[in-house]
């Protein structure tokens, strides 16, 4: 499902990095001078910030992988993509020949050479997954779908052998398509293995995290658009589904957006509804028990609609981040309470460690964090 009628018109600048203001201390007492000190060196929330890096695109991003602290990938609209090798000091963007007409909802990679790139046409009717080996000097076509009413909307990977896509209802079924070899093949899972859709139901390809995956074949994917939203679970590599109500609302602009898990059991999934980028509500869901049960735990800060989460691998205590127009912030008790970190808006965010991290969003948005968590590197 598109949200590119609200989430495209997000235009609040990225916030350079303060400078450091110069202190005249004089003849400040002593004791002042030890606070000064003090507050200096104890890490805090105020600490925390993203630090934008050019691209040189202007494209709307949406799709956003983190590989380690060098390398990172990103897909956007018109065909657009970018890469960066170097932590972001340099990021070198391009368009994907033959896709200007598909916008890169989702994009995982391997290195700084190995990449896929997930495309669908907002006119519906037409997605691809395209792949790279060299770094995006060169793609090729993995997977075509020209079924009418196709709109893929996230893909996931288990490793580089084994990923699922999944695009919003065909002809009565979610379409959820499968490889194990790379994307060399992909194949189509049967509708009888997948449970109907809701009237109405559908997903959001906003962020690329619609759909989340762990070891040994488990996988996610939340969706909104019906009368509720609900989330598909998987534990067999994709080969058959089952689906979980949830208390959050759903509605044609409301549902999950956003989907993560720290382990085989603990995971959390935010949206909202995106004509209310603003709206003090509960949009925050939690599950103990691998997704077969949901519980609104709260609404997220910034207030307003979440298009992206993430949890940050190797934190030494859990942290979630999640993304939207309004802004971004963290949570250290999975979602239960949230940190502000800014109110520059973003589609998409990825981590691949705490010291490797970016968040993506429209007109060439991408920034890189360089703060803390709580007090904690």
């Amino acid at each position: 499902m598109s949200t590119s009628r609200t989430a495209g018109d997000a235009r609040a600048a990225v916030v350079a990095p303060t400078r450091a203001r110069t202190f005249a201390l004089g003849r400040a007492p002593a004791l002042l001078i030890s606070a000064l000190l003090l507050a200096l060196a104890v890490p805090s929330a105020a600490a925390a910030q993203w630090v934008a890096q050019p691209t040189g695109s202007n494209a709307e991003f949406r799709g956003l992988a983190a590989v380690d602290s060098l390398v990172a990938w990103a897909g956007g609209r018109n065909g657009a993509f970018a890469r960066t090798a170097d932590g972001g000091a340099t990021w070198v963007a391009g368009i994907v020949s033959g896709a200007e007409s598909l916008f890169f909802v989702d994009v995982h990679a391997l290195d700084a050479d190995t990449a896929w790139l997930l495309g669908t046409s907002f006119d519906g009717g037409l997605a691809r997954i395209y792949h790279t080996t060299d770094g995006g000097a060169t793609w090729r076509v993995q997977y075509e779908d020209t079924t009418p009413g196709a709109f893929y909307d996230g893909f996931a990977f288990w490793d580089a052998k084994r990923a699922i896509a999944f695009s919003d209802p065909v002809n009565g079924s979610f379409r959820i398509v499968r490889t194990e070899d790379g994307g060399k093949t992909w194949k189509v899972v049967a509708p009888a293995k997948i449970p109907p859709p809701l009237e109405g139901e559908a997903g959001f390809a906003a962020s690329g995290t619609a759909v989340a995956t762990q070891p040994n074949g488990l996988a996610w994917i939340g969706t909104g658009g019906g009368r509720v939203a609900r989330v598909y679970r998987t534990s067999d590599y994709g080969a058959t589904w089952e689906v979980a109500e949830t208390p959050l609302a759903g509605g044609s602009t409301a549902g999950i957006f956003g989907i993560a898990f720290r382990d085989s059991l603990n995971g959390v999934a935010v949206g909202g509804d995106y004509q209310q980028r603003t709206a003090a509500t509960p949009n925050v869901l939690r599950t103990r028990d691998g997704g077969r049960t949901w519980e609104l735990v709260g609404a997220s800060a910034p207030h307003g609609v979440r298009y992206g989460v993430v949890y940050v691998p190797g934190a030494p205590t859990p942290v979630l981040v999640a993304v939207g127009p309004s802004g971004s912030g963290y949570s250290l008790d999975d979602g239960a309470t949230w940190t502000l970190i800014s109110d520059v808006g973003y589609n998409t965010v990825s981590f691949a460690a705490p010291n490797a991290g970016w968040a993506a969003g429209t007109e060439g948005r991408i920034a890189r964090w360089r703060g803390v968590f709580g007090g904690g590197r």
